[in-house]
């Protein structure tokens, strides 16, 4: 592609440029929206605080799954008028368990209808959805062991032929060590299915108390391996991790012959895209006052995972609180790339707060929004687009609530009432790209979708897990700016490879194989 343009259904189209909006605003509507909820709980809970963002009902609007604490998980109906002010009303699911610090939305028997995965402190459960928001225990049905433990980290994939995903588990401290609480972390798991039901989890030994986990093709190979974020602050000889996934194999580490490098934080979330559009993802990962940017140092699909951090280059570092007189270092859990001033270019939300009390990290510690200029570096926004809460933030998702092609924040806060905020600033155009294909896996976890407008090209990898203790499951959003019309194709997990398709503007489009 040269000159800036390129050919559609046998239209040549000039390049359409990609505009930054000069306007973000949003407008918090946490208390007339009824979306009244709290993460409460002390010492099991000061990590945790999770939702998940999903149609449960079949009207095109995200319903919100939200993790309780020491209070009964809750589901909420989404009610916003279409543009309009966001609106919520609590109903009777079935999901109303204590205890649970996590929520992840995924279609686990492919039959079109969403379920939960509930993390727990004790028993995890896996919800399957019954339809129009009812949900009921499949634990027994599907062979799912939920072990004993206090679980804190979440992610799944299609293995090849596999009717069900397989779903990694992240542990936290293992309460009933004798060198508790620290260097006792508890074994994650890896639950593989047999047939039409799991087989006995897969201990991924060591392991070193994770609070975030993700399956990613990260070098392009087209095969998945699963990268593990942990808290040093209860591991002793413990790191950062990736694990190979070979077919048929049990997991493995990458280890330091292999090129990974030793790299130890107070891993708590993690958040990808592919953010020069060169073919693999980039990784942000939270922590307390020192949050990483990673870039594969030799990008190849025989590639070493050797990377190098660009947080300070790209102004993502975010160690510090931005404003207020609290300068103490803060504290990243949550983080999501998603385009929110809709101008072709993912943008990044981290959300924030003090663990519990920790006097030598900032207590007012605001949450991140950090928006991506043309240069490809990312200037603090929360601000002035009134999203810099400072209450103690965990879990999140930046969606779209109201159906208006402008993406809103929801934030679950831990001992305070979870918050959400609608977008109402001058945002550019948008598509939405619904991926669906027959058999298991319907909605395509593990494809690539590319998006181009004239020559700039949008690359994103559909996962399921990362971030904290929260997940979306719906059409992907990807922002156009000031192009009425774009290009979009889908790189399949099996390898296949869509054609080019042209789609309009501020509408939402299924892509199948």
């Amino acid at each position: 592609m040269t000159g800036g343009l390129f050919r559609v259904l046998g239209l040549v189209l000039l390049a359409a440029p990609v505009a930054a909006q000069s306007v973000l605003q949003f407008v918090e509507e946490t208390g007339v929206s009824g979306l009244a909820h709290q993460f409460t709980g002390e010492w099991e809970y000061m990590v945790g605080g999770g939702l998940a963002a999903f149609d449960c009902n079949g009207d095109a609007l995200p319903d919100l799954a939200l993790s309780g604490g020491t209070a009964p998980a809750a589901l909420f109906v989404n009610e916003s008028s279409a543009g309009g002010a966001l609106a919520f009303a609590p109903v009777e699911s079935g999901i109303e368990l204590e205890a649970v610090t996590g929520t992840y939305p995924i279609d686990i028997d492919s039959d079109g209808i969403t379920d939960l995965v509930l993390l727990r402190v004790g028993e995890n459960v896996v919800m399957r959805g019954l339809g129009n928001c009812r949900f009921e225990r499949a634990n027994e049905a599907w062979g799912f062991d939920g072990g004993d433990a206090w679980s804190t980290a979440f992610a799944a994939m299609w293995e090849t032929g596999a009717t069900l995903p397989t779903l990694a588990i992240g542990n936290y401290i293992n309460q009933r060590e004798e060198a508790y609480p620290w260097g006792s972390c508890t074994d994650n798991w890896l639950h593989r299915p047999s047939g039409a039901a799991y087989a006995p989890p897969l201990p991924l030994t060591p392991s070193f108390c994770a609070l975030s986990m993700l399956f990613t093709d990260w070098n392009g190979s087209g095969r998945k391996s699963l990268r593990v974020s942990n808290d040093r602050e209860y591991y002793e000889g413990g790191e950062e991790q990736m694990w190979h996934l070979d077919p048929g194999q049990p997991p493995r580490l990458y280890t330091a012959e292999e090129g990974w490098q030793r790299l130890r934080i107070w891993g708590m979330g993690i958040a990808s895209t592919d953010l020069d559009a060169d073919g693999y993802p980039e990784f942000y990962l939270t922590s307390m006052a020192d949050n990483k940017l990673q870039r594969l140092v030799t990008p190849a699909p025989d590639a070493v995972p050797e990377y190098t951090d660009v947080a300070w280059a790209k102004g993502v570092t975010a160690h510090r609180p931005f404003m207020g007189d609290d300068l103490r270092p803060s504290t990243g859990w949550h983080a999501q790339f998603a385009d929110v001033n809709n101008d072709g270019r993912a943008d990044l939300f981290v959300a924030k707060g003090n663990v519990w009390e920790m006097p030598d990290f900032a207590m007012a510690d605001p949450n991140n929004l950090l928006l991506q200029g043309a240069d490809g570096v990312f200037v603090e926004s929360a601000d002035t687009a009134g999203v810099a809460s400072t209450q103690a933030a965990r879990g999140g998702a930046v969606v779209d609530l109201n159906g208006d092609g402008a993406l809103d924040l929801v934030v679950v806060n831990r001992n305070a009432p979870a918050q959400v905020w609608r977008n109402i600033g001058q945002v550019g155009n948008w598509t939405r790209i619904d991926l669906r294909q027959p058999g298991p896996n319907p909605t395509g976890i593990g494809a690539w979708v590319e998006v181009r407008t004239g020559d700039h090209l949008q690359r994103h990898e559909i996962t399921s897990g990362g971030g904290h203790v929260s997940g979306i499951w719906g059409p992907q959003h990807f922002g156009l700016g000031e192009a009425d019309r774009a290009e979009v194709r889908v790189i399949w997990p099996d390898g296949r490879i869509s054609d080019w398709r042209e789609v309009t503007a501020n509408a939402e489009v299924t892509v199948s194989p």
